[in-house]
């Protein structure tokens, strides 16, 4: 017998809606006999709305009708359409063309030095690589750890960019709530808020405008043009 969903809510119907014993009832929705008869009473279930079985596809009308006409048959349970399609899809695991699996080690290392708060179980899920290898290229013991670069996996066609933002982002918070549970904070010596930076004052250019605009005295025509050669033109003597 399969497992139906809302088994109370079913039973409910099919003590409203059917002939069936308590046995039968309680065979199909797996539950007690004594608890199909507080339903039947109103002391069990009472603000349970009943889930018609053949509706929603757990039972079949030929199935019940012959349950019906026979005490000590027992009815058996189809495969809900509903249940098939509240099944979690479960993900196929990650394939790496052969042209590109050559690429991996140096995508695990570009991991290792940019973002070594991903872990290796999740390099090893996005990469499609194993634990193995990943600490073959940490620990420089790789095969071809003489060739291996850290190269973006993006780059190389490994993962798609949105898929490696999550994972950072995912990693980086996990980091964090670990570092706050242990009282590590984070500090940025470069930064600080803007109450303690105060107000920016250019000191410099203000005394260096000063010195421009300072009073020069009184300034004659031969401090501005220079003094005159005393060079007459001719034509101009006429």
């Amino acid at each position: 017998m399969s497992d139906i969903l809302m088994p109370k809510a079913t039973a409910v119907w099919l003590v409203d809606n059917t002939s069936l014993s308590f046995e039968q009832i309680a065979d199909f929705c797996g539950l007690h006999p004594l608890e199909v008869r507080g339903i039947a009473d109103g002391e069990v279930a009472r603000d349970i709305r009943g889930a018609d079985p053949i509706g929603n596809g757990q039972l079949t009308r030929e199935e019940l009708d012959r349950a019906q006409a026979n005490p000590d048959y027992r009815m058996k349970a189809q495969v809900s359409r509903h249940a098939e399609l509240l099944k979690p899809a479960k993900k196929a695991p990650r394939y790496t063309p052969v042209s590109r699996r050559q690429d991996r080690p140096d995508a695990i290392a570009w991991f290792l030095r940019h973002h070594p708060e991903v872990t290796d179980a999740q390099i090893s899920k996005i990469l499609g690589t194993t634990k193995a290898t990943i600490e073959q290229v940490r620990n420089r013991t790789h095969w071809n750890a003489a060739n291996i670069k850290p190269v973006d996996p993006v780059t190389l066609g490994l993962v798609g960019q949105l898929e490696l933002d999550g994972l950072v982002k995912k990693a980086a918070e996990k980091k964090a709530k670990d570092d706050a549970k242990r009282g590590i904070t984070p500090e940025d010596p470069t930064l600080r808020p803007a109450s303690e930076a105060g107000q920016f004052e250019p000191e410099v250019e203000a005394e260096e405008e000063e010195d421009f605009r300072a009073p020069r005295g009184d300034l004659k025509a031969e401090d501005v043009f220079g003094k005159s050669s005393g060079y007459v033109d001719e034509e101009d003597e006429e």
